[in-house]
């Protein structure tokens, strides 16, 4: 009887046979035995080296997304809430009482000077005004008859006909009577004009609101309110800037920023979907002085609104340009870390490892930061990844836009706005 045994070495997937042995009963009981225990023991040492060094390799660096900052030149803007006003708001009041009549505009419709609004009932005025004629006539009439009468008791002083008494009550008469005429003609006008207030018309172009009074309602003269009749090219915009605010506005407009030469500043405006308006403001006044209470200052702002796309008391934003850096560096957000106030990022140097770099940057840009400081231009730095690199480990950089969604603004693309880190 035989005894058959074959070894392998396992170098990792590969299985290489060593060697095959053979034992008869016979050759175990002479020894065998003690050979095979140390061919397995050199087999097993073989094994175990082999099996260490594989698993001591180091795995591979860690792939991070990269951006090269570049120098462009940034405006930074400021962003102001603001909200709308029209430049004419005129209250639609009747001069005259009386239940109105007729609405003769359709509510929210634009109209022109002179268009009519409002008719209130005229016949009672038109009655006032015929008693106002007729009062007229009367007054005529007796003028007439005492200035005749004064023509002819006149002559007769001389012949002593008549007393000087009578000659003056002869004239007092003529007099009193003109002054009665007068009167009456006041009158008649004062009821010409109360008819004619019974239609009411608009003062100028513009929107009218809707009618607060309608046919068959009763106006009170001068305390009804009928509607609000608004203006609307050119409108208002209003908002409010601190005082350091102001300090800064204004040497923006002495330096002209943001200005082209022999023209005065522009301002940008958004709407409350983000888009932009699009015609540009021009700043129409600042308050003589700054509110106690809040530390502001009012600012009002002339905008074109040939379109009526803005109305009176709609909320906007309004943009300013603040100030120009021409060699400024933009970092996606997702690239700084903030702690404790300080902004930091990570760099890859020239040997791929990673380095901590602090830097200075007080603004925002869209989702940008603009870099003052611990930054130059060329420099690589990590924007995805950041979460698993620590300084001094080696990375593999690739772009950051072959890598993942993230990526930087535009270099040169105008902003939205700009936001202070205070």
């Amino acid at each position: 009887m035989h005894y058959s045994m074959t070894y392998e070495l396992k170098l990792g997937r590969i299985s290489v046979p060593v060697i095959s042995l053979r034992a008869s009963l016979v050759g175990f009981a002479y020894g065998a035995m003690p050979r095979l225990f140390a061919l397995a023991t050199i087999l097993l040492a073989l094994s175990a080296c082999s099996s260490g060094k594989s698993g001591n390799q180091a795995p591979p660096p860690p792939e991070v997304g990269v951006i090269k900052t570049v120098a462009q030149p940034v405006t930074v803007y400021e962003e102001y809430v603001a909200q709308t006003e029209a430049v004419d708001t005129v209250e639609i009041r009747a001069r005259v009482g009386g239940i109105l009549e007729r609405q003769a505009y359709v509510d929210g419709s634009k109209v022109k000077k002179g268009d009519l609004l409002f008719v209130i009932d005229q016949q009672p005025y038109i009655a006032a005004l015929a008693q106002a004629k007729a009062a007229l006539a009367l007054a005529q009439a007796n003028h007439v008859n005492s200035r005749q009468v004064l023509e002819r008791i006149r002559p007769l002083l001389a012949d002593q006909a008549i007393s000087q008494q009578d000659l003056d009550a002869a004239i007092a008469k003529e007099g009193v009577d003109a002054a009665n005429v007068e009167a009456a003609r006041a009158q008649v006008k004062t009821a010409e004009l109360n008819l004619e207030y019974t239609t009411i018309r608009a003062s100028r172009d513009g929107v009218i609101s809707k009618a607060l009074i309608k046919p068959g309602g009763l106006v009170n003269a001068s305390t009804t309110l009928l509607t609000t009749l608004y203006s609307v090219d050119p409108i208002y915009v209003n908002f409010t800037v601190s005082e350091q605010k102001l300090l800064d506005l204004q040497k923006r407009l002495n330096s002209g920023l943001g200005t082209e030469k022999g023209k005065a500043a522009s301002y940008r405006l958004k709407l409350v979907d983000g888009s932009d308006y699009k015609y540009s403001g021009r700043l129409n006044f600042v308050d003589t002085a700054v509110d106690p209470k809040s530390g502001t200052l009012q600012v009002r702002l002339s905008v074109p609104n040939p379109d009526q796309s803005l109305r009176a008391g709609q909320f906007l934003r309004v943009i300013v340009p603040a100030s120009e850096n021409p060699n400024a560096i933009r970092l996606p957000q997702q690239a700084v870390q903030e702690f404790q106030g300080k902004l930091s990022v990570f760099v890859v140097d020239a040997d791929n490892k990673v380095a901590f770099r602090e830097i200075v940057a007080n603004t925002r840009l869209d989702n940008d930061w603009v870099v003052e400081g611990g930054l130059k231009p060329g420099d690589t730095v990590i924007v995805e990844g950041t979460n698993k690199v620590r300084p001094g480990m080696p990375v593999k950089p690739v772009p950051a836009d072959a890598s993942s969604n993230g990526k930087s603004a535009p270099a040169g693309q105008p902003p939205a706005a700009a936001k202070s880190k205070d």
